[in-house]
This record gives structure tokens, C-alpha cells and sequence, in this order.
């Protein structure tokens, strides 16, 4: 195995710990994929994180045999709207996926995220939207997703979870990080009297100030700026 793509199963064993320990994932509920070349690189089935080793990430070629895979273990059982993702937006790098609390109550209510953040405008536009429900590790499931994520960096999942997706494994763990403080925030102010929101005008404003400093390409740049 090529140093490359070992770096690439370290870094996604990382990031799933990083998921658990900062609570924005619990047990092995939640999966990440990545890109390397031709193939999507993507969480074991059923594994513990602490116990997952790189030889353990499932390798699926995008040419071929759909639902192909190498490896000593099945890829996670949602495989399936990783691997369209992936294969179907050239801009995507890596796809975090997880059950965070906010997210996920906000699902179970299926409610989408309004603009009620300037934020908002690093997940492509007025709102995050909520996916129909679909029982998991479907084809169903994969399309409603995929439907959701149009012109989106996120989406939630009804009844669920929550989807993130970055052009690269930082990017997409940022925004799923990014998008469980959003979901938080919407549900305070709805036990307060509900938000003020955003208009297209400021989140469009947000979006072309995140372009003069490449927020895109280095979101800690953002964050320093907002410091």
C-alpha cells in the first residue's frame, strides 16, 4: 500500500474518532468516505472505531461492478449514497456522515435548516434541506439524498442523521462540525419564539466575501477572520 493512500485510511480512522469524541457521532453509527483516484475509500461495517486499523477501510473502484469492494471487511452499509456522492460530483473529495443531536432532532422533525446564520452560505444557499425518509443502506435512500444535496454541501437525512460533503476529508468534517452548531443554534431560537432570518441578499453577500478570501480552500482563514 502506497504511503498516499495509507495516510488517507489513517486520516479517516482520525476522523471518525475525532466524530465520537467530540459527540457529534456516538458508537459506529456514523461513516466517512474518501476519494483516492478511481476508488472510494469508506468505513468498515460495524467496527469500532478504536479498534478500526487502515487495512480495515473498504476500497470500492467507481468503474465496474457496482457495489464492488476489496478488503477484509464489508464497507459500511451505506455505501451506497457515499459511492453515488462520489462518483456523481466531481467536486466532491470525502463525505462524513453522522447522527449528531441537533441535526438529527431537526430531522426527526424533518425540518430543514432556514438561513438563519451567515454560515448558511458555506452549505450552497437559503437552507439545508431535509431528505424524505428511506430506510437505511437503500438505493431509495441514496436518491433522496442525492436530491437534497443539489447545489448543496449538506443535507439532513428524516428521521436520521446528517450529510457533509467536502472537496476534501477536512473540508467535510468542518462542515458537518459547522452544521451541527447551525442545527443547535435553529433550535434554541424555536424555544425562544423562532428566528430572525437571513435574506438571499446577505447570505449572497457572505458568499462572494468567502470567495475574496478563499474560504473554499482554507477555512481557517474564515475562522480567523471571524476572530
Amino acid at each position: 500500500m502506497k504511503k498516499a493512500e495509507l495516510d488517507l485510511r489513517k486520516a479517516i480512522i482520525e476522523n471518525c474518532r475525532f466524530m465520537n469524541a467530540s459527540g457529534l457521532n456516538q458508537g459506529t453509527s456514523g461513516n466517512i468516505s474518501a476519494r483516492f483516484g478511481d476508488r472510494m475509500l469508506i468505513t468498515p461495517s460495524a467496527t469500532p472505531y478504536a479498534a478500526m486499523t487502515p487495512e480495515m477501510i473498504a476500497s470500492m473502484p467507481f468503474d465496474g461492478e457496482y457495489g464492488a469492494w476489496e478488503g477484509p471487511l464489508k464497507p459500511s452499509t451505506e455505501w451506497r449514497f457515499h459511492f453515488d456522492i462520489l462518483r456523481g460530483r466531481p467536486d466532491a473529495g470525502a463525505v462524513v456522515h453522522a447522527h449528531p443531536t441537533y441535526c438529527t432532532t431537526l430531522a426527526i422533525a424533518r425540518k430543514p435548516i432556514p438561513a438563519v446564520h451567515y454560515m448558511m452560505a458555506a452549505f450552497g444557499g437559503m437552507e439545508v434541506r431535509c431528505a424524505p425518509y428511506a430506510t437505511f443502506g437503500t438505493a431509495e435512500l441514496s436518491a433522496h439524498a442525492l436530491e437534497a444535496l443539489e447545489g448543496r454541501t449538506a443535507c439532513l437525512l428524516a428521521n436520521h442523521g446528517s450529510i457533509a460533503v467536502g472537496a476534501t476529508l477536512e473540508k467535510a468534517m468542518w462542515l458537518a462540525v459547522e452544521l451541527e452548531t447551525i442545527a443547535k443554534q435553529y433550535y434554541n431560537t424555536l424555544l425562544i419564539g423562532g428566528p430572525v432570518l437571513l435574506s438571499e441578499e446577505d447570505i449572497a453577500k457572505t458568499t462572494a466575501s468567502f470567495g475574496s478570501y478563499g474560504v473554499q480552500d482554507e477555512h481557517r482563514q474564515l475562522i480567523a477572520e471571524e476572530a
